[in-house]
C-alpha cells in the first residue's frame, strides 16, 4: 500500500474517532466532554496502547502475538516480588522489564529459528506466562509497594498522571522509529515479502526476534505500570489483553497479513473502543453493546483490507 493510501486510511480511521467524541459530547456535555472524564478515558486507554504498538511491529511482519497479557501479569508478579525481596522499586521495574523481554526473545528465537507458527508459540507462552505467575502466587494477587502505588502510580505532571507520559513518550518514539527508520523499513519488507527481504540483506531472523523482544518488553513496562495504577498485579485481570491488543491494531489499519500499518492508526483504533466503553457508560447503555460495535468496526476493517488486497493484487 502506498504511503499516501495508507496516510488517507488512517485519515478516515481518525474522522471515526472524533465523530464518535463528537456525538458522545453533544449527548452528554457535562458527563462525557470534561477535563476530568477526558482525563479518565486517556489513562485508562495508555498500558493498552504500549501492548498495541508491540503488537503493531509484530503484526507488519504478519506475525502474532497473543501472549501479551500473560507476559504483562508474569512481569507485574516479578516486579512485586522482586521490590518486596529488594525494597527497591528501580529493582521492581527492572525485574519486570527484563521478564518481558525474556518471553519476547523466547517467542521471537521459537519463531524465526525453530519455524514454529507465531500463533501456536505465541498462545502456549500465554498459557506458560500465566500458569507461572499462578505458580509464583498460589493464584493470589499480590499488592504493590505502597511507595509505587501512592508514587507513580498517582503522581502528576501538568495535571496529566505520570503513566500517561511515559506510554505517550514510548508510543512516540516507536512510531518514529516505524516510519522514519531503517528499523521500521525492514520491518514492513519483512511483512511484504520475507524471502525478498533476505535476498536483499535484511537478516530477516534477528530483526524477527528483535520485533518479538520488543513486544515483549513493552507487555513488561505496562505490567510494571499496572502495578502502579491498579496497585495489585491482576493476575486475572488480563486475559482479554492480547484481543484487545490486536483488535485496536487491526482497527488503526494494520493488515493481519503484514506489510502494512502505522503507530498513529493503532493509537486511533485503541481509543475507538475506549471512547465507546466510556461513553456507552455515561449513557446508561448496557456494556455488552460496547463489545458488540467493537467486533462489528474490527470485521469491518479486516473486510476494507481484504478488498484492498484484492485490488493490489489485480
Amino acid at each position: 500500500m502506498s504511503g499516501r493510501l495508507l496516510s488517507a486510511q488512517v485519515f478516515w480511521i481518525g474522522l471515526v474517532l472524533a465523530g464518535l467524541l463528537a456525538a458522545f459530547a453533544l449527548l452528554r456535555p457535562g458527563s462525557f466532554a470534561t477535563p476530568f472524564n477526558l482525563l479518565n478515558l486517556v489513562s485508562d486507554a495508555a498500558i493498552l496502547l504500549l501492548l498495541a504498538t508491540g503488537m503493531t511491529y509484530v503484526i507488519i511482519t504478519a506475525g502474532i502475538d497473543l501472549s501479551v497479557g500473560g507476559v504483562l501479569v508474569f512481569s507485574a508478579v516479578a516486579a512485586a516480588l522482586t521490590a518486596e525481596a529488594t525494597g527497591s522499586l528501580l529493582m521492581g521495574a527492572a525485574a519486570a522489564v527484563l521478564s518481558g523481554l525474556g518471553w519476547g526473545l523466547l517467542n521471537g528465537l521459537l519463531v524465526a529459528h525453530g519455524r514454529i507458527p507465531a500463533l501456536i508459540v505465541t498462545l502456549g507462552t500465554l498459557g506458560m506466562s500465566l500458569g507461572a505467575a499462578l505458580l509464583l502466587t498460589g493464584g493470589v494477587d499480590l499488592r504493590a509497594p505502597g511507595e509505587l502505588n501512592l508514587g507513580l502510580g498517582l503522581a502528576r505532571w501538568l495535571g496529566v498522571p505520570h503513566l500517561v507520559w511515559i506510554c505517550g513518550a514510548v508510543t512516540a518514539v516507536l512510531g518514529f522509529a516505524l516510519a522514519r527508520t531503517r528499523f521500521g523499513r525492514h520491518t514492513y519488507a519483512i511483512g511484504s515479502n520475507a524471502e525478498a527481504a533476505r535476498r536483499a540483506g535484511v537478516r530477516v531472523a534477528r530483526h524477527l526476534v528483535t520485533v518479538y523482544g520488543l513486544a515483549g518488553l513493552l507487555a513488561g513496562l505496562a505490567g510494571y505500570l499496572s502495578l502502579a495504577k491498579y496497585g495489585i498485579t491482576g493476575v486475572s485481570a488480563h486475559s482479554t489483553d492480547n484481543l484487545q491488543a490486536i483488535a485496536a491494531v487491526v482497527i488503526g489499519g494494520t493488515s493481519l497479513f503484514g506489510g502494512v500499518g502505522t503507530v498513529a492508526g493503532t493509537v486511533i483504533g485503541v481509543f475507538i473502543p475506549a471512547v465507546l466503553q466510556n461513553g456507552f457508560q455515561i449513557l446508561g447503555v448496557r456494556p455488552f453493546w460496547q463489545q458488540v460495535v467493537v467486533g462489528s468496526v474490527l470485521i469491518a476493517a479486516v473486510y476494507v483490507d481484504q478488498r484492498q488486497r484484492a485490488r493490489r493484487d489485480q
